[in-house]
Formats: structure tokens, C-alpha cells, sequence
């Protein structure tokens, strides 16, 4: 049946067009909805969604395609569809309301409010008839148009009781002062969660979490608690050898439906890659095992292959499903293994682990031992490696989200920076300031950052927060004094549009109206929360450039840690490590040619809270010192008084209280 597009086919999200042609009379998230929805005295049905989302397509398939069911959402509501990687803000408004109503949230988010845009009912995935104790929108649809007609105080007097909590919730006002302890009550909170069997935190679906990694791998180093390494090391090996890992193109998927991190939800994020190759380079750092580079060197040259645009910014996200079927893309069966080994089928299985999918006869997951040395393994299973890639790609391939994010890409330009810092890989930095270049001149526009390149003229402060990082991690990675320009630029536009006075930043900015609340994340998702990075910046970026009303603003953040819910604020906690201190200044001095064994060494060692200075256009408080005898020269500072100048690489990282110093041994090479 031939069906005209609804209003969405004109928007720029892919998660939108995909809906553009339901009979679901779609609205996008705008005041014409609820303008209308206040004329006709009818509720809002929001679903939000986004276009890499499994149970998204499942819900649009059963239901937002089908004519019965448009015409009964048609008839009872007003119908607005939001993604929630281009409205992040509104997504976490409404996720807040879900978890407050139902105890727990996902995507689909589906909900169901008044037309000034106060929730009443809230739900993810609803089938289109009810099953197993679900009710389907056939049976919901109706009760609710009843109960809107009749009983309509009831609903209005929910929806201000979640409000109520919303507001509540949003008020943080902390029961002590958050100090070196507070590391420690989450470094054991930690623990009590940790999967000492598979690595991770919790139970089934497993999620990557690599802000808790950071974290611990921090704590190792103030403390030399070997237990938080053990607890990096162990999860970071389990990843990379499970199923949630793509053993023929690298990178990530989303999380593990199982806790062996077995059978992943397929689809892959770029937020995950950003965050996991920082995660593996710093432990390789910390450690010196190669494998640990190996990794991270895999997971950038899969976003090299996979996530750039023309343009060269950084794609959102590869599907989880491939012809209608979630993995189908990365799911065998052993005859096609034998199809494409043939008689290398029996070596293969020697390396290669298959990990079979419930719902999926006959199909399974490829993952790997995570026994021996990764190096070693690669060397012999190359040869397969790319003969199953290349059976693989004639298969119908993922789709690609391509939207360009601010915030997203903020994550991976500081990814590919710090591989260009710890590997000495110059492609990583090209790709880095390509994206760098495409995000400030096409997204940063009359005093805003924007938040998706095509998309709604709205700004977050995860946009402003992790770009600014990104940019730093790339001036410290060729020391292009523009970078840092625009990181303060952007971070005196942060301060104006999202700070409060009395501490930490809200999550929009104040010029923002189109929803109920203004809110502070400060707890982190799947990714660290704005406010912790925008802390992180401030106190980075002081450092830098040598402006402690920076580092003022930062310290005002910690009031909103909370000791009931430490793991979920390690990000703030990270910053709270950096200002808590030891940290460094580091300025590096003389012929560029002659300063990159000097730097070379200073990025193979594990020193976290530190910020380095080089090249032609140094801050002022950098700018006078000088190369002794025209040699290579380090100057080590704290609180910006310097050491006495070093100029061999060994009294260099003396001075950094660096232990085991592993000298040239640890180059990538």
C-alpha cells in the first residue's frame, strides 16, 4: 500500500525519516503539537527512540506501521516522535519520569502525558497485543481515552506527583564534604558490585562503563591498591576476547545481554569506542602490556573504517540489525564458517569460540580464549580473520546513523588524540584535528555550539563539556596552539549559558524553554555525566593556561556529590582525584625534533592528573622558560612553581614520582 509521508520526512534525523511514512499522524517534537493538543483537549503519546535501536524497530514494526493501531493513536492522542540522540533533553527528562513511575527505563521510551507536558504513564517496548502479563497499545488505548474522559483528575494528580519528584530530585545538597575518603567509599562500593568470575560491575545486561575503569585505574595509581588494577586488567581482557567485542572488525557493541559478555545488543556507538580506546590505552600505560595497545589501536582504526563521514566528522552509530534480524550481520552458522575456512575450519575453531544466540537456531557469536598473549593470537588467526571479514561483507551491511554530535565527537576527537599521544600514530592525529576542524566551523556558530550538525539549533552542556576535552587532548597531542584558543572560548561560553552559582552546571541552557524542567545530570549513563566533564575541563584547562578562577568554578562541583550514590558519580569523582591532587604542569622546551624522545617517554608512563605544555605558542606562564645548553628540556611544576630544569628522560619522570619507569621499553613501536 502506497502511503503519503507524515510531517516527519522533512526532518533531519534518520530516527524520524525512518518513521516518515507510518500512518501514525507524527508530529516532531515543536509547539504545533501541543498547541494542538490543548485546542482538541487530547494527551500527548511521545515515543522516543533512535535509529540503531532494536526493540525501536520491533515496536514501529508491530504497531507504528500497522493501520489499525495508527488509527486508535490517531484518534486518542496528538503523536510526537523525538531521537534521542539529536533531543538528548528531552529524552532525559522523560527517562527520569520512567524510572520514577516504573522503576526502570530503556528505548523505546514510551509516554503518555497532558498537553502542557506533565507525564502520567510511562513505558518502554509496548507490544501491539498484550503477552505475558503486558499490556499491548489495543487494550491501552482505550483505557486511557477512558480514563481522560472520565477520571481525568486522577491522571493530572499522578502526573504532579512525578513532577513533584522530578523537582526533587534535582535539588542536591550535599550531607558532607566530599574528600579523599569519598574516593575510597566508591573504590569499595566498587568492589562489593564487581563480577570477580567475567569483569564488569552487576549483574546481566552488562554495560561497558569505562568511566569506572578510569576511576579505578586512578585509585591504583594514588593508592597502589592492586585490587582496583586486578578489577581494570581482568574486565578489560574479558571484553576483548567475549562476544560483545567484534572479533573481525573490532569495536564495540552497545552492552552484553549476558554477564560473560557473551551475546551482545549489537548495536555499536561511538561514544563506546571514544570511551573503551581511552580505557585500554591508559591501562597500557599504567601496565606497559602491549595488549592493551593492540586494542586500542584496533578500536580507532574501526572508527577510521567504519564511523567518518565525507566530511570528515564522526558518525553516531552502526545498527544492531541486518535485514530485519538483530546481529544478523555478525551471527554464524557452522556451515558458513566451513563455507568460507573450508579445511582451515578446525584450526579456526581452536582459536575462535562460538557462543551460541537462544533466540537464533543454529547461529552464534564469535569470541575468542582469554588465554595467552593477544599478540600472539592475532599473528595466527590473521590469516582467517580476513577471510570470514570477507565473506562477512557480502552480507547486507548495518545502517549507519549519520548524524554528526558535538558531544559525541568531542568523546572521539580526545580518543584519537590521546592514540596519537601514547602511540605515536600520526594518522590518529590527522583524523583528530579533521574532526576537530569540521565541528568548530560548521557547529559552532554566533556564540553556540550546536548540538547536531543538521538538526535543531538546541545546545547541552555534554556538547560544550566533551569537546572542550576533546580539544585539549588534541593540543596535547601536536601542541596547535588554536585548539587550546578555541577549548577557552568554548569553555567561557559554558560558564555563561550552563553554570550555577551555587555549584556545578545545569544540563540546558537558560535560553531553553521548550520543556517542563531545567535539570543537572550529575549522575553518569552509559557515558560520564556534562557536569563531571565540565569540572574535569575547568580544572584541565586552568592548569593550562594558568587561570585558577577556572579551577574555583571546578571546585564548586563537588558540592553536588552524594555519598548514597558514589558509583554512579565516579566522574565527578575523577575530577575530584584531579583536584585533589598531586597534579602537574608540565612544560617541554626547545627544537621540536629534539623534544619528541622527551615526549615520547612522558606519554608512555601512567601519570593521570598532569598537563603539558610545548611548542611555539605556550601559555603565559610557560612562555619564559627556556632550554638549558639548547637541549631538550623538561620543567615539572606544581601549583605552577617549576623544579629545577631536566634534561634526560630519567630525571624527568623521577620527578613524577613515576614507579618502575620502563624506559624505551614501553614505545608502541
Amino acid at each position: 500500500m502506497d502511503r503519503k509521508p507524515n510531517r516527519l520526512a522533512g526532518e533531519s534525523s534518520p530516527y524520524l525519516r525512518q518513521h516518515a511514512y507510518n500512518p501514525v499522524d507524527w508530529y516532531p517534537w515543536s509547539p504545533e503539537a501541543f498547541e494542538r493538543a490543548r485546542a482538541e483537549d487530547r494527551p500527548v503519546f511521545l515515543s522516543i527512540g533512535y535509529s540503531t535501536c532494536h526493540w525501536c524497530h520491533v515496536m514501529a514494526r508491530e504497531s507504528f506501521e500497522d493501520e489499525e493501531i495508527a488509527e486508535m493513536l490517531n484518534r486518542a492522542f496528538v503523536c510526537v516522535k523525538v531521537d534521542r540522540e539529536e533531543r538528548p533533553d528531552i529524552d532525559a527528562i522523560y527517562m527520569e519520569a520512567c524510572q520514577i513511575m516504573t522503576g526502570r527505563g530503556g528505548w523505546p521510551l514510551t509516554i503518555i502525558m497532558s498537553p502542557d507536558g506533565i507525564p502520567f504513564f510511562a513505558a518502554t517496548y509496548i507490544p501491539r497485543e498484550g503477552r505475558l502479563g503486558m499490556m499491548g497499545l489495543r487494550e491501552l488505548v482505550p483505557l486511557v481515552e477512558e480514563l481522560w474522559r472520565n477520571r481525568r483528575s486522577e491522571l493530572t494528580a499522578l502526573g504532579s506527583e512525578v513532577l513533584n519528584a522530578m523537582r526533587k530530585s534535582n535539588v542536591h545538597s550535599p550531607e558532607t564534604i566530599a574528600d579523599e575518603s569519598s574516593l575510597s567509599r566508591a573504590y569499595l562500593e566498587l568492589s562489593r558490585i564487581f563480577d570477580w568470575a567475567h569483569g564488569g560491575f552487576g549483574r546481566a545486561p552488562k554495560f561497558p562503563l569505562a568511566q569506572n575503569l578510569l576511576f579505578l585505574l586512578r585509585y591504583w595509581e594514588r593508592t597502589g591498591e592492586s585490587k582496583a588494577l586486578e578489577m581494570v586488567e581482568l574486565t578489560l581482557r574479558e571484553m576483548r576476547c567475549g562476544g560483545i567485542y567484534d572479533q573481525l572488525a573490532y569495536g564495540f557493541h552497545r552492552y552484553s545481554t549476558d554477564a560473560s559478555w557473551g551475546v551482545p545488543h549489537f548495536e555499536k556507538m561511538l561514544y563506546d569506542q571514544a570511551l573503551m580506546s581511552l580505557a585500554y590505552l591508559e591501562a597500557f600505560q599504567a601496565t606497559g602490556k602491549r595488549d592493551y595497545a593492540i586494542v586500542a589501536d584496533e578500536i580507532l582504526g574501526f572508527v577510521a573504517d567504519e564511523l567518518i563521514s565525507p566530511e570528515g566528522a564522526f558518525c553516531s552509530a552502526l545498527d544492531a540489525e541486518s535485514d530485519g534480524i538483530e546481529g544478523g550481520y555478525y551471527l554464524w552458522t557452522l556451515d558458513q564458517l566451513r563455507d568460507a575456512l573450508g579445511d582451515d575450519l578446525k584450526n579456526a575453531l581452536e582459536m575462535y569460540v562460538l557462543e551460541p544466540i537462544g533466540e537464533i537456531d543454529g547461529k552464534s557469536v564469535l569470541r575468542i580464549s582469554p588465554k595467552g598473549e593477544l599478540g600472539d593470537l592475532k599473528r595466527s588467526i590473521e590469516p582467517m580473520r580476513r577471510r570470514l571479514l570477507e565473506a562477512r561483507s557480502l552480507r547486507a551491511r548495518p545502517f549507519r546513523d549519520e548524524k554528526v554530535l558535538a558531544d559525541w565527537n568531542g568523546l572521539m576527537i580526545a580518543a584519537f588524540s590521546r592514540g596519537a599521544q601514547v602511540l605515536g600514530d600520526e594518522r590518529w592525529l590527522r583524523i583528530a584535528s579533521v574532526a576537530a576542524d569540521f565541528v568548530l566551523s560548521g557547529m559552532h556558530r554566533d556564540g553556540m555550539l550546536i548540538h547536531s550538525h543538521k538538526g535543531s539549533r538546541i545546545s547541552i552542556l555534554d556538547d560544550y563539556s566533551f569537546l572542550i576535552f576533546g580539544l585539549m587532548e588534541l593540543y596535547q597531542a601536536g601542541f596547535n596552539g588554536r585548539y587550546l584558543e578555541r577549548a577557552e572560548i568554548l569553555c567561557e561560553e559554558m560558564i555563561s549559558h550552563f553554570s550555577d552559582p551555587d555549584g556545578g552546571f545545569y544540563y540546558t541552557m537558560e535560553e531553553q524553554r521548550d520543556h517542563i524542567l531545567r535539570r543537572k545530570e550529575v549522575r553518569d549513563g552509559a557515558i560520564p555525566s556534562g557536569d563531571s566533564m565540565a569540572t574535569i575541563d575547568l580544572l584541565l584547562l586552568g592548569k593550562i593556561l594558568g587561570r585558577p578562577d577556572l579551577e574555583e568554578i571546578a571546585s564548586r562541583s563537588f558540592r553536588n556529590i552524594r555519598m548514597d550514590s558514589l558509583p554512579a558519580q565516579v566522574g565527578l569523582l575523577i575530577a575530584l582525584d584531579l583536584a585533589l591532587g598531586p597534579s602537574y604542569e608540565i612544560a617541554i622546551v626547545g627544537d621540536a625534533a629534539d623534544t619528541k624522545s622527551m615526549l615520547r617517554a612522558l606519554w608512555s608512563v601512567y601519570v593521570p592528573r598532569k598537563v603539558v605544555v610545548a611548542g611555539e605558542r605556550t601559555p603565559e606562564w610557560a612562555s619564559s622558560l627556556r632550554a638549558v645548553d639548547g637541549m631538550a628540556t623538561a620543567y615539572i611544576c606544581r601549583g605552577y612553581t617549576c623544579s629545577l630544569p631536566a634534561t634526560d628522560i630519567r630525571s624527568m619522570i623521577e620527578l613524577l614520582g613515576v614507579r618502575g619507569f620502563r624506559g624505551s621499553e614501553s614505545g608502541s613501536g
